[in-house]
């Protein structure tokens, strides 16, 4: 068994896999290097055999997203740790290392990402995950260095060791028999937010999650949907509404559904009058995909609930960053309070 195994999802990314490999092959000389090809129509399998001798190559049979497309592919990786790589990210020297080590020394981390800065402008932080991520009292997610579209430029504010709600799946570390034993990632998710929904259900069971800025990744972002493409929107309110119904326990479930609701129909009509009517029409339609498969995610509650041994709420922000950020005029994440946050 090697003790850790950097696995790179990949769909049709030859390109991103020829300008980001050299750097993981590199800097990874302490871990075996899968990349998982989820059925690609270029030429990205015959690319990594020719220019990659050294990299593993697992060929999953068809598309089915980021969530079954790891599933698949974890299940034939044999390691104590399981880094789940995007394609487009360029890893840093000893990217491994302390990450590794702070949970060889704590086994009540579960998993744990990097700094996470823009590949395009390396001083800033980028969209997925920043530095560690957290979810406020309606189910609504934000980083340290980025609240919605609010990025930070990083000038050390938020170096050191931080426990956080959740960790990206851009980079994320994670135990690999914990990862089993929760059943991996959701299927369902297809993509997005299925890294947040993983970290909830093994903090129901006491685990914690951690932020380390020792390692340090630069992350492109966009590789697959862009944050301007509907599609992207439809997933994010779709798999957020699967997210609150699979793990919120912490109040009264059905006012806290309604509101949401109603919180994301308010987002579907700013949408529509700042003429965005395709990000608008994507809302709806998430919605009406929640409403059918409601009794099935109603089902998947009921199997999670029995998981709800210790619940770990730590990066919880207690009111509403809707509010801090739109009305309250809050765009950097050192201005919320501490004392807001369990």
């Amino acid at each position: 068994m090697n003790k850790i195994a950097v696995v790179i999802l990949n769909w049709n990314g030859r390109e991103m896999l020829k300008q980001f490999l050299p750097s993981v092959i590199a800097h990874s000389q302490e871990a075996k290097i899968y990349v998982a090809d989820n059925a690609s129509s270029d030429d990205s399998v015959s690319l990594m055999k020719s220019e990659f001798p050294s990299i593993s190559i697992i060929e999953n049979k068809e598309n089915n997203g980021y969530s079954a497309g790891y599933n698949e592919a974890l299940r034939s990786v044999n390691a104590k740790y399981f880094v789940l790589l995007n394609s487009d990210v360029e890893v840093s020297p000893g990217w491994l290392d302390s990450i590794v080590k702070m949970m060889d020394e704590d086994e009540s981390i579960a998993a744990c990402q990097p700094k996470i800065l823009s590949y395009k402008e390396k001083s800033m932080f980028e969209y997925a995950g920043a530095a560690g991520g957290f979810i406020d009292k309606d189910g609504y997610m934000f980083c340290r260095g980025r609240i919605f579209d609010h990025f930070e430029k990083d000038d050390g504010q938020y170096d050191g060791v931080k426990e956080v709600f959740w960790a990206s799946g851009a980079c994320f570390f994670v135990r690999a028999n914990l990862f089993h034993q929760v059943n991996g990632l959701d299927d369902g998710f297809f993509a997005h937010m299925e890294e947040i929904d993983l970290c909830w259900r093994l903090k129901n069971r006491g685990y914690r999650i951690l932020f380390n800025s020792e390692s340090v990744v630069y992350h492109v972002g966009g590789g697959t949907l862009s944050k301007n493409n509907p599609t992207k929107t439809y997933l994010n309110f779709r798999n957020n509404l699967f997210l609150l119904t699979k793990n919120y326990f912490q109040g009264n479930f059905a006012l806290k559904l309604f509101y949401r609701l109603i919180l994301d129909g308010l987002a579907a009509f700013k949408f529509l009058i700042d003429g965005h009517l395709d990000h608008s029409l994507a809302i709806a339609k998430a919605h009406f995909s929640f409403y059918s498969k409601f009794r099935t995610y109603y089902k998947k509650r009921l199997e999670v609930k029995k998981e709800v041994t210790n619940f770990n709420s730590t990066g919880q922000f207690k009111k509403s960053i809707i509010l801090r950020y739109f009305l309250g005029g809050v765009r950097n994440f050192s201005e919320l309070n501490e004392e807001d946050f369990n």
